[in-house]
């Protein structure tokens, strides 16, 4: 019985095996986990990676993709990567070197997807721009139309910045539709952070962090005290 009950999961672990291939990504741009870093792979194997971890601190690190593996100049740090349809999954062979590449709380090793159209940086910067246009016209429903997919589908490659003042635009156009509901379920997920105090913020965040993400609480107490009218 026992043979019969861990055989489909040794059969399941090696398809995944088998899915991931160590390989040269296609070329192009990769989001890091929670949009903190970007991938960028060139036709000819050409890397570079670029994250932000906590405080501000980032890692950079570039080089050439061979058979899947890159070894950084002048550094015994080998870069593997192994891909899976539109995911890449980064990892190192632990090597003392990679971490010179780091900030002490950043790092870069980990899952990079390649974004759907509507979610490339450029995709969400126009985006943006033609909802500031049409909420600026009044256009209040367009407006939501332009952003609320923004949001849902972008979920993952978002950075946490940019995503927490995607909420307050978009809960403050459904509060100039006069959907109060909708307005705070949008803002729910920053509503905790909103009812701390400024010195909370400070307490619960590294500095650098707390200093970017204050003006986006500020923000989200002002459209949840519109919201709860």
């Amino acid at each position: 019985m026992k043979l019969k009950s861990i055989l489909p999961f040794a059969l399941l672990a090696c398809a995944g095996l088998a899915a991931a291939q160590t390989a040269t990504p296609p070329a192009g741009d990769y989001i890091y986990e929670r949009g903190s870093g970007s991938l960028r792979v060139k036709p000819d194997g050409h890397f570079d990676i670029t994250t932000i971890g906590a405080n501000a601190h980032t890692c950079a690190l570039d080089g050439t993709i061979v058979r899947g593996k890159a070894k950084l100049d002048d550094s015994a740090c080998v870069v593997n990567f192994a891909v899976n349809a539109d995911k890449v999954q980064v990892t190192t062979n632990g090597a003392d070197q990679c971490r010179d590449n780091c900030g002490a709380r950043a790092g870069f090793e980990g899952t990079y997807t390649r974004p759907i159209p509507a979610c490339t940086d450029k995709a969400v910067a126009n985006s943006r721009k033609t909802f500031k246009r049409q909420y600026d016209a009044k256009d209040y429903a367009a407006a939501q139309t332009t952003l609320a997919p923004v949001l849902s589908d972008c979920d993952k490659t978002l950075d946490w910045i940019t995503k927490a003042w995607l909420r307050n635009d978009l809960a403050l156009t459904q509060f100039k539709l006069n959907d109060r509901a909708a307005c705070l379920k949008t803002l729910q997920p920053l509503a905790e952070d909103a009812d701390r105090t400024d010195d909370g913020i400070k307490d619960n965040y590294p500095p650098a962090d707390a200093e970017i993400f204050l003006p986006v609480v500020r923000a989200t107490r002002t459209n949840l005290k519109l919201c709860r009218g």
